[in-house]
Formats: structure tokens, C-alpha cells, sequence
């Protein structure tokens, strides 16, 4: 075949930077497997994800309005998918392995509970006595013991680098516990290009379902740094905003924020003189970062969505049902196991019945946490 596995390991140690993880110095799998002939351990991973049960309920999650409200609005499947591509973008720039971002891309947010983060706070409220609940370490769970497809291990049998990026995976909202994973250093490049890729795709399109769903008005931008500035630079005027206006404005932004990360770690890199995954990791910062000046507008405009978008009563409302249904179900289920599936309660040997309950219910997509509450307390519906 004109491009093998060793030829494209040959390509990587060719086209990628000293910082870069090359697929062929893996540190490997838990188990033993013998590679593709035309797979990267990498690649391998990343089609692995791609088949997960967990990564086709993403398409049923909420990522910030309920899937249900309407199809526009992103869920985590889109999320995920965005972030993917503006991932191997940086990647690509910057000397990285794409193939390493995409499989982490694909895997950060695979262990989300249903209904967003208001989910998440439910269930680590509900674990808190049970060694709590993170996505990130459910994500790692899911790939390593949850996901049940082959005859000689659970999980997936991930690299050691995949599962390094996915419990590494930090931003704003979700600081890492690197738990085994060599916590003293930092995540590798394509860990930090994962981080930052996952920040960029949900302000802008944050900001995008916002102000499609009318949450947000123009008139609540005004002052916004960034905001005025695309405005400016694209010649819009900033009283009138129809579709294919937002969709350049959302482009624009994108696009700035990505050539900044990109100038900015670029600069970074070479003012270190970088000429080794482990130079990089050791490092008491991350390199793959913003301009201050665009953290600094960033940050202005995450706190104009937390405060004008996150918290509206609508999003809020679903907040207060999302907490009601999972506490309930949770309860449900801890207090009669019976009534749980067969094949769920199989796993309590293994993993004890508040663990076993708690992946149960992470594991749900939000039409069926809703549908499963239905069947449980409402008398008109049949089990």
C-alpha cells in the first residue's frame, strides 16, 4: 500500500515539530495489541471514539438551551465536532499532531451528564460522599472501563497520550485532576491546543445561539470590547443583525481568536527554543494561550454571558428541572434497585451501587432522563 502505518509514522517524524507527540514514541496501550498496517495509534484511537455509544448520545445532550427547544441550538455532538475542527487547525499551525487533538477533541466531553453543567453539579452533589463526579474523569471511566467492546479488556484500550489529553482537559469551568498521570507536568501541546480549541467553540457559538434565540440583543452588546470591534472591522452597523450577519460575525470571531492563539504560542514557542515534548510539559505555564489583550476581551465577554445568558430565566428554569429530575431518578434507583435495568445492576459487584447508579444516569441522554422520569413517577405512563 502506497501509505502504511510506518510510512506515515515516517511523515509525522518529518512534518512535526520537536514538541509535537509522535505516534511511533508512544508510551502504548494498558493492553498489549498489535497496530494497523494503515492506522497511528493515534488515528486508531480517534476512530475507536468515533464508534462509542457515549459519543452518539453527545448528539442528545445539552450543551447550554435543552435539545428538545429547538434543532438550531448546538448540542454537545455539534460542540464536539466544532471544537475537532478548530482543533487540527491549531495543530496543523503549530507543528502539532492533528490526528492526537482530533481523538482528544472527540473524547472531552464524552462523560457529560445529560441537561449541561447544571447535570454535572447535581451529580457531584449527589457523589460527594462516593468520590464525587467530574466529566473529566467520567470521560476517562467511559473509555477506560464503561465502554464494553471487546472480548479481552473493558474500555477502549486507549494510548497512554489520549487518555493523558482527556484527563488533562482543563478551561475555566473544569480544572484537571491528573490523577496517575503524572500530575507534576503540564498536559503535552495537543492537550493545551484541545483546552483552549474547547473555550474558543463555546463563547463564539455560546454567543451565537444566544443571540438566535433572542436571549441576547444587540443593544445588550454595546461596551462589549470585542464585539465592537468585529462590528468595525467588518463595516456592520450595529443596529441591524439579520442571519447571514451573525454568521459572519461569528466567522470573524473565530477566525481572530484562532489566529491569535496560533501568533501568540507561535512566539511563545520560539522565544523558549521548545525541542522536546518534555521541555514543553515541564514548563511552569501553558504555551498554547491568548495575547493578554484578547484574554482580557474574552474575559469581558464570558462574563457578559454568564451574567446575560447562563443565568436567564429560561435557562435557569431548565437548571432548576434538570437538578429535580436527576435528584429524583438518583434517588429512585439507590432506594429500590429493582426497578433498574438488568444489565445496570450487573455492575454492582464491580463498581458498588452508588457508582454503578451514578454512570447509569451520567450516562443518559436528556430525552431520556425525561422520558425515564415520566415512566417512574407519572401513573398515566406505562413503565
Amino acid at each position: 500500500m502506497k501509505f502504511d502505518r510506518l510510512k506515515l509514522e515516517t511523515l509525522e517524524d518529518q512534518t512535526l515539530a520537536p514538541y509535537g507527540m509522535h505516534s511511533r514514541q508512544s508510551l502504548g496501550r494498558i493492553h498489549p495489541e498489535d497496530e494497523p498496517a494503515y492506522r497511528t495509534c493515534f488515528q486508531r484511537d480517534r476512530d475507536r471514539i468515533l464508534h462509542t455509544t457515549a459519543f452518539r448520545r453527545l448528539e442528545h445532550k445539552t450543551q447550554v438551551f435543552i435539545t428538545s427547544e429547538k434543532d438550531y441550538y448546538r448540542t454537545r455532538l455539534t460542540h464536539t465536532l466544532e471544537v475537532a475542527q478548530i482543533g487540527r487547525t491549531m495543530a496543523r499551525a503549530l507543528g502539532a499532531n492533528e490526528d492526537l487533538v482530533e481523538a482528544i477533541c472527540l473524547a472531552h466531553d464524552l462523560g457529560h451528564s445529560p441537561f449541561g453543567h447544571s447535570g454535572e453539579t447535581t451529580l457531584s452533589e449527589l457523589m460527594k460522599e462516593n468520590d464525587g463526579f467530574d466529566h473529566n474523569k467520567q470521560s476517562l471511566r467511559i473509555v477506560d472501563e464503561l465502554e464494553d467492546r471487546f472480548p479481552d479488556f473493558h474500555g477502549l484500550n486507549l494510548t497512554w497520550e489520549v487518555r493523558e489529553g482527556i484527563v488533562k482537559h482543563e478551561s475555566e469551568y473544569d480544572l484537571a485532576d491528573a490523577g496517575k498521570f503524572n500530575p507534576e507536568i503540564r498536559g503535552h501541546i495537543e492537550a493545551q491546543i484541545t483546552n483552549l480549541a474547547d473555550e474558543l467553540a463555546y463563547t463564539a457559538h455560546d454567543l451565537d445561539d444566544g443571540l438566535h434565540s433572542g436571549i441576547i440583543s444587540l443593544n445588550d452588546l454595546v461596551g462589549i470590547e470585542i464585539w465592537q470591534q468585529l462590528i468595525q472591522d467588518l463595516d456592520i452597523p450595529c443596529f441591524e443583525l439579520e442571519e447571514r450577519l451573525r454568521h459572519r460575525i461569528i466567522r470573524r470571531l473565530i477566525g481572530l481568536e484562532v489566529t491569535d492563539i496560533i501568533n501568540n504560542s507561535d512566539r511563545l514557542i520560539n522565544e523558549i527554543n521548545l525541542q522536546s515534548v518534555e521541555d514543553l510539559q515541564r514548563l511552569p505555564y501553558n504555551v498554547v494561550s491568548f495575547t493578554d489583550k484578547l484574554s482580557e476581551q474574552n474575559r469581558q465577554l464570558k462574563d457578559f454571558l454568564y451574567s446575560k445568558m447562563y443565568r436567564h430565566y429560561r435557562v435557569v428554569r431548565m437548571a432548576a428541572k434538570a437538578q429535580k429530575i436527576l435528584t429524583e431518578l438518583f434517588a429512585a434507583y439507590l432506594q429500590e434497585p429493582a426497578i433498574l435495568p438488568e444489565h445496570i445492576r450487573e455492575n454492582f459487584g464491580r463498581f458498588g451501587e452508588a457508582r454503578t447508579i451514578c454512570d447509569y444516569v451520567a450516562g443518559m441522554t436528556d430525552r431520556f432522563a425525561v422520558e425515564e422520569y415520566k415512566r417512574l413517577f407519572d401513573p398515566e405512563v406505562l413503565p
